[in-house]
């Protein structure tokens, strides 16, 4: 199924913050506060995804050329996403979510 042009704003389910949209040609699926997302797609932008569970990030990776990536974990199915971080994401919750993924290695 090809991308939904949809770019625009929302209010996270997660904590409620209005997040505005990206507006750079890219489109925001995540909040920018607390990071958590819907599982609405299959691919990118399809919408096709009927879970609609709250993806909460779970782990943050690195990588030079993309920056910090995202990686979530469904709270209804149980399945496990990636994206990209958004240059106006919350940077002391992305790094929040790097020391609680670390602390779990840990345990």
């Amino acid at each position: 199924m090809a991308r939904r042009e949809e770019d625009t704003g929302f209010r996270c389910v997660a904590c409620g913050a209005p997040v505005h949209r990206l507006g750079s040609g890219t489109y925001r699926d995540h909040c920018r506060h607390c990071l958590c997302s819907l599982h609405v797609d299959d691919t990118p932008g399809d919408r096709a995804n009927d879970c609609r569970g709250i993806l909460r990030p779970v782990a943050v990776d690195y990588a030079a050329a993309k920056g910090h990536i995202i990686v979530y974990r469904c709270e209804s199915c149980g399945q496990a996403k990636r994206n990209k971080a958004a240059p106006d994401d919350d940077l002391d919750t992305i790094l929040a979510v790097q020391r609680q993924a670390g602390a779990k290695l840990w345990e």
